[in-house]
């Protein structure tokens, strides 16, 4: 094995357990803390295949600024998952769980199966020169793929704008029932003139 396979190895495995869970968590903040590690490993399979820029652009633009909105608009709608974790899952949840791990496990043998004990040699499949490279990802992003794009970026701005008229109406309500000392003053009596 080399240097590449056991680095692929490693990398994959920790974006799937990653990925696993920031499913499974409860809390918000942690499962973005997982989905943070999970792109950072995507980030170093996009580097061993040579697609440097796409590597850099996966952790500087995902990992570095949506991630931190998330995290801005999770805290804004203080939406902290229950930190309770006495109580145990009802019966069918757990029976589900471990339902899915293990079908996780068969399949994750099946693969190893297939990839290391089989007679069959994968061969390295060969990338053109200009793979990953910025001229390529611009090519698709602004000729190819132009409209779904800009629909994504529309549906970011719109999904970010409905955070914060969440945020401002739950702010609003949260003002409303506490009756500052505000409310109990009394405006002052007109004088009157004789």
């Amino acid at each position: 094995m080399t240097i590449d396979t056991i680095i692929f190895g490693i990398s994959a495995v920790v974006a799937i357990f990653s990925a696993v869970m920031m499913i499974g968590q409860r809390n918000p903040v942690a499962s973005v803390l997982y989905f943070i590690v999970s792109l950072v490993a995507q980030a170093v399979l996009y580097v061993q295949l040579g697609a440097l820029f796409l590597g850099a652009v996966l952790i500087i633009v995902y990992a570095g600024a949506i991630l931190v909105l998330f995290l801005f608009v999770i805290m804004i709608l203080n939406l902290r998952g229950s930190e309770d974790l006495g109580t145990g899952s009802p019966p069918l949840s757990r029976l589900t769980k471990f339902l899915v791990a293990g079908l996780f496990v068969v399949e994750l043998g099946f693969i190893v199966r297939n990839s290391v004990f089989s007679n069959v040699s994968t061969g390295v499949v060969n990338l053109p020169e200009s793979f990953g490279s910025v001229e390529e990802v611009a090519k698709l992003i602004f000729m190819k793929y132009l409209y779904p794009f800009e629909l994504t970026s529309i549906l970011l701005l719109t999904a970010i704008v409905g955070a914060v008229v969440l945020a401002g109406k739950k702010v609003l309500q949260d003002t409303e029932g506490t009756g500052s000392e505000k409310d109990n003053v009394k405006p002052p009596a007109k004088e009157v003139k004789s």
